[in-house]
């Protein structure tokens, strides 16, 4: 099985403004794409989203196949560079952001006449992309991206829409609800951060984003509620899937992008819904312990499940 993932990813510092740093780089698709690929199976992981010709660009994609991604479907756009973005963390582990993006790479995507992705859309069996994914694109790419889910759709492809809401990536709340709910209407999964939605719909009680995420017309809906257990509704109805116990959040980094790598690494390779809700909540546990969007391999191998 192969699917596809779109969206940015990004030249990554961690650290205190104007002390030492680290340089990585993460982005929501991209961690989920990561994870995914480290979770093992017969899943044939491919990125899509366009980097500069920089040497930046070259050593971020050299990283990506070694993480076992397949990158045929990125863009090299000469003169464009990678956005950036500076992660600070609290005492508590929950992070903020700093972000340099506005002319990254990755909303140049859909400029091109034809696109690698758009070429390539009888071969995916899988489409996986975020809020963030459409919150970078011109309306232009949006409409495209729209047109490709529809596609896919009309197939039988699965189509995987996350909710992760930015408001400043957006000029309106309004704006980004009726992007959001385009993708809602195209997508097969939705993989839901309560908080997120109720943002977005701007109700004041949690509980009225859970209930609006549970009337979605996806056929599959996830609903994540941070400690709180998760909510998976499905072919096999409602049930609540326990989260993991985690005594001392470090970095709340990637929590959301790694458990749906669980997720899906787990319900796209034939296991039921509950199952996969687990070993993304298992996943998202031990990413939340260690700093950064992508933690080393080895201090997850032991929920590398899926061998390939």
């Amino acid at each position: 099985m192969r699917i596809v993932l779109f969206g940015e990813c990004m030249l990554e510092l961690q650290g205190q403004a104007f002390g030492a740093m680290q340089q990585t780089f993460g982005g929501d698709t991209l961690n989920t794409a990561v994870y995914l690929s480290r979770c093992g199976g017969d899943l044939q992981v491919s990125y899509a989203t366009a980097l500069g010709d920089d040497s930046l660009s070259a050593g971020m994609l050299q990283r990506w196949q070694a993480e076992g991604l397949d990158v045929a479907l990125v863009q090299r756009l000469p003169g464009r560079m990678p956005g950036l973005y500076l992660i600070e963390v609290d005492a508590r582990g929950e992070r903020s952001f700093s972000y340099w993006r506005d002319n990254s790479a990755a909303k140049a995507y859909f400029d091109a006449a034809v696109t690698p992705l758009e070429q390539a859309a009888d071969t995916l069996d899988a489409f996986y992309l975020s809020g963030i994914s459409l919150a970078i694109l011109p309306p232009a790419g949006r409409e495209r991206v729209f047109a490709l889910m529809a596609r896919l759709q009309a197939r039988g492809a699965q189509v995987i829409f996350d909710n992760n809401y930015r408001p400043r990536l957006w000029s309106s709340r309004e704006e980004a609800l009726a992007n959001f709910e385009r993708a809602y209407a195209l997508a097969s999964i939705a993989l839901i951060t309560a908080d997120d939605e109720q943002a977005l719909r701007g109700l004041p009680q949690l509980a009225d984003a859970i209930a609006a995420a549970q009337a979605l017309p996806c056929a599959e809906v996830v609903i994540k509620r941070g400690r709180d257990a998760t909510l998976v509704r499905s072919a096999s109805g409602v049930q609540e899937v326990a989260t993991e116990v985690v005594e001392k959040v470090v970095d709340t980094t990637a929590a959301g992008d790694s458990f749906a790598a669980g997720y899906l690494a787990v319900r796209l390779q034939g296991g039921d819904a509950a199952a996969a809700a687990s070993l993304g909540n298992r996943l998202a546990g031990r990413v939340i312990q260690h700093r950064g969007a992508l933690i080393p391999r080895e201090v997850m191998a032991d929920l590398m499940l899926l061998k390939k």
